[in-house]
């Protein structure tokens, strides 16, 4: 009965995703930047609604840039859960740009891609997040780099950083967790190790409703600032705020 039920979530979900793709071709062009930001949150809160995920904010997310946004990584689904909340564009690996249909909606809504086992991308990617960030834009980053099993905040990288830092742009922390309907954390998004996108998704259609917990921490400044101790202080208040180690 659970892998019948995960079939109709797949079913709508594929509807929904395509419906995407027709709102990009047909309203994209003509539609400000804050109309795009508004479509995406829609689809992004419609989308959680079919995967039974319900986003619960706490705290202040800030709707105007210049804004760079710090957050941890646990799951593909990070970003539909931000998208929900706050108007915002991402960095991401260059793989995401080639996944099927996903990519090209990413790419389509303003993703930034970085291939990051290359220290020349990273600097390409840090000059481009800045003009974006000079722009009045706001950019999400994980700085992670990669996901975790949300049981740990892993050691922040500070090269990406430095783009707020460059044009003293405030970063705002955000503390991501998914939790079980009791409160106990759930790994049915987590998305590590040996896990594909296929395989993490088909997990998610069959799993018990999850809510994405997210605490938007007080903007800081960045000016003066040290990429490194920032990246720190970063971690040091999300692994905080999530009651993790780090």
């Amino acid at each position: 009965m659970r892998s019948l039920l995960a079939l109709l979530k797949l079913t709508r979900c594929i509807l929904h995703l395509l419906h995407g793709m027709w709102t990009i071709l047909t309203k994209f062009s003509s539609a400000t930047h804050e109309q795009r930001a508004q479509h995406v949150a829609d689809w992004s809160k419609h989308f959680l609604q079919l995967l039974d995920v319900t986003v619960r904010v706490q705290g202040q997310p800030l709707q105007k840039g210049p804004l760079m946004v710090v957050i941890n990584h646990v799951s593909w689904l990070d970003i539909l859960v931000l998208l929900a909340a706050q108007p915002v564009c991402f960095v991401s690996k260059s793989e995401v740009r080639h996944w099927p249909v996903i990519g090209w909606l990413a790419t389509n809504v303003g993703t930034l891609y970085i291939e990051r086992s290359s220290r020349k991308d990273a600097l390409r990617v840090v000059h481009q997040i800045a003009d974006n960030l000079k722009a009045g834009h706001l950019i999400a980053v994980f700085p992670e780099g990669t996901t975790s099993d949300g049981k740990s905040v892993l050691p922040f990288h500070a090269n990406l950083l430095q783009a707020a830092i460059s044009v003293a742009s405030p970063i705002q922390p955000v503390a991501l967790r998914y939790l079980e309907q009791n409160e106990t954390l759930s790994m049915s998004p987590v998305y590590i190790d040996d896990d594909t996108l296929l395989s993490s998704v088909w997990r998610m259609l069959r799993a018990d409703p999850v809510t994405a917990s997210l605490d938007f921490l007080p903007s800081l400044p960045t000016d003066g600032l040290e990429r490194r101790a920032l990246a720190a202080q970063l971690e040091a208040q999300i692994a905080h705020t999530l009651q993790l180690p780090s």
